[in-house]
């Protein structure tokens, strides 16, 4: 199947909600938590008043007129805050889509997007027993920082000018 990476529309943000939850890594065998775990200040982080912030951005993957997967970044204290210069990244893409390039396309369309605002690195958390590391590394994140279970990395980003916009 065919689909398309467009910006998010405002109107769509509240499906951020569904993508955090599909974010939550959950390692096999286990069951998922409920998801009352979104309402956790730790989480709501990602989502709370999306669109408000100077780097609340959203694209969105979409296959037969439905949303499939969402990559979204903000200036925020999240598990992968760097600094209050560099955006945070999240991504989900719904289990039927993965592993057909939705991720990698999703990622690449906000590099760019976050390059031609100025933006010279983005950051990330992520488990270390996540498959998903796998597609970062790929895509030149890098381990800066690394905390129980998890890793922070970063993306430096090809942008000459680091002046945010």
């Amino acid at each position: 199947m065919d689909y398309a990476i467009r910006e998010m529309r405002e109107e769509e943000y509240p499906l951020l909600k569904d993508f955090l939850y599909e974010a939550i890594f959950v390692p096999p065998g286990t069951e998922p938590p409920p998801r009352s775990i979104l309402e956790r200040s730790e989480l709501q982080v990602y989502i709370a008043g999306f669109g408000r912030g100077i780097c609340d951005r959203a694209w969105a993957a979409e296959a037969d007129g439905r949303v499939i997967g969402a990559v979204w970044t903000r200036i925020m204290e999240d598990y992968g805050h760097i600094d209050e210069q560099t955006p945070s990244l999240a991504i989900a893409v719904f289990a039927p889509w993965r592993g057909r390039g939705v991720g990698m396309a999703l990622m690449q369309r906000m590099f760019s997007a976050l390059e031609k605002s100025g933006y010279g690195r983005v950051s990330l958390s992520v488990q270390k027993a996540n498959a998903a590391l796998h597609l970062y590394r790929r895509l030149g994140f890098l381990v800066i920082r690394e905390s129980g279970e998890e890793y922070i990395m970063e993306k430096r980003l090809e942008t000459e000018t680091h002046t945010v916009l």
